[in-house]
C-alpha cells in the first residue's frame, strides 16, 4: 500500500497549491477628520497674491468733551493696514500601468480611481496640517522657489504667548511678507497662560470659540482641570442619571472651558497638527469668524499627456490662509509635550 501524503492547510506559502483566501476590502483608519480646515469659511482670490484689509475702533475715551459752540479743527478719520499672503500650490501624482489597470487587485488599490481619491484625502491632509504651522510666507519666483502660504502661526503678533528668548510673528510692512515667529525656550503650558490669552483676545474684541492642539496637550490640559488640584469646577452630565435602567456614563475629561467672560470655549484636537520641534508644540486660539481657506485654483484632477502603457493624473490646489484680523486669534507657543499642565 502506498503512502499517503498529508498536505498542511494551515499555512500558505509562495508556488503552494492552496488558495490565498483575502478579504476583497482595504481597512484604512487613517481617514480623520480635518477640524481646522472645517472651522475656516471659504473664499476665493484671483491673483497670486491675496490681500485684505484690518481696521479697529480706537481706544474709548473718558475725556471726549468739547467747549459749545467749538470748531471743528481735528479729523479723527484713519485707515486700516492692508496685509497679504501668497498662493501656495500642492500636488499629488499618481502614475497607473495599463496591466495594473486591467488586473483583479485587493480592494481595486491598484486602479487608477482609487489611487485618484485616496491622493486627494492625502493633498487636502497636507494642506491641514500646513496651515497649522509657523511656516513664513514666501513669494516664489516661478523658477527655484515656489510661494508659501503663512501657516497661522506667522500671521498672529498681538496675543501670542512665546518662551524665553521668543518673538512672535506678523506681517512685516517692509518686505510684505509675514515672518515667522521664534518660539522661544520650551516650558510647561499652565491655566495661567491660557486665562491670560483668552483675556487678552477678549479685550481686544475677539470671540474664542475653541482651544486647538495637539492631542497629547489637549490630553494634558483635560488631566489638570480634571484633577483635584485643578482651580475650575469638574464638570457634570446635563442628563439625569439616576434611573435604574438607564447606563451610567463614567466622564474622566474635559472638552469645554467656560472663560471668565461667559465663553464656552471648546477643547479640540487635531491629529493633524505637527510638532515644531522634538516634543514641542503649539495652541491656538481660533474665532472661525475671522479665519478664510480662499483658494485660487480649487481641488483639481487633470489627465496628464499619454506616453506609453500607463495612466497619468495630477491633483493639485491652490490655496491661501487668511486671518482676517490677528488680533481675534491667539496662541501658545513652545510648549512642552513632556511636563504636565500646571496653575
Amino acid at each position: 500500500m502506498a503512502d499517503i501524503t498529508h498536505v498542511a492547510a494551515d499555512a500558505v506559502t509562495f508556488g503552494g497549491v492552496i488558495r490565498e483566501d483575502v478579504m476583497n476590502k482595504i481597512w484604512d483608519i487613517s481617514n480623520i477628520p480635518l477640524p481646522f480646515t472645517e472651522l475656516c469659511s471659504k473664499g476665493t482670490h484671483t491673483n497670486k497674491r491675496v490681500e485684505w484689509v484690518t481696521d479697529e475702533l480706537a481706544d474709548a475715551a473718558t475725556d471726549n468733551a468739547v467747549i459749545e459752540g467749538a470748531d471743528i479743527t481735528q479729523s479723527d478719520g484713519k485707515f486700516g493696514s492692508r496685509l497679504g499672503n501668497f498662493t501656495q500650490i500642492g500636488v499629488k501624482n499618481v502614475i497607473i500601468t495599463d496591466t495594473s489597470e486591467a488586473a483583479n487587485s485587493i480592494g481595486g488599490q491598484a486602479s487608477l480611481s482609487y489611487q485618484v481619491k485616496e491622493r486627494q484625502k492625502e493633498l487636502r491632509r497636507d494642506v491641514e496640517a500646513q496651515m497649522l504651522t509657523h511656516q513664513a510666507s514666501v513669494v516664489g519666483d516661478a523658477s527655484a522657489a515656489a510661494s508659501v502660504s503663512a501657516g497661522i502661526g506667522a500671521q498672529l503678533e498681538t496675543n501670542v504667548k512665546v518662551g524665553s528668548g521668543g518673538s512672535a510673528g506678523g506681517f512685516n510692512t517692509s518686505t510684505g511678507v509675514f515672518d515667522a515667529p521664534t518660539p522661544g525656550t520650551k516650558r510647561a503650558l499652565t491655566e495661567t497662560l491660557i486665562r491670560d490669552t483668552l483675556q487678552d483676545i477678549y479685550q481686544a474684541g475677539g470671540n474664542t470659540e475653541c482651544l486647538m492642539a495637539r492631542p497629547v496637550v489637549i490630553r494634558l490640559l483635560s488631566t489638570f482641570l480634571f484633577g483635584s488640584t485643578a482651580r475650575v469646577a469638574t464638570l457634570t452630565s446635563e442628563k439625569n442619571q439616576s434611573s435604574g435602567d438607564t447606563p451610567m456614563t463614567a466622564y474622566g475629561s474635559v472638552n469645554v472651558f467656560v472663560t471668565d467672560f461667559g465663553q464656552a470655549v471648546a477643547l479640540k484636537d487635531n491629529r493633524l497638527q505637527a510638532v515644531d520641534a522634538t516634543a514641542t508644540s503649539s495652541m491656538y486660539f481660533l474665532d472661525r469668524s475671522k479665519l478664510r481657506q480662499s483658494f485660487l485654483r480649487g481641488y483639481q484632477v487633470e489627465p496628464l499627456a499619454k506616453s506609453g502603457l500607463s495612466e497619468k493624473r495630477m491633483m493639485s490646489v491652490q490655496y491661501a490662509l487668511m486671518v482676517l484680523n490677528e488680533k481675534s486669534q491667539g496662541a501658545i507657543l513652545a510648549i512642552d509635550e513632556a511636563l504636565a499642565v500646571t496653575a
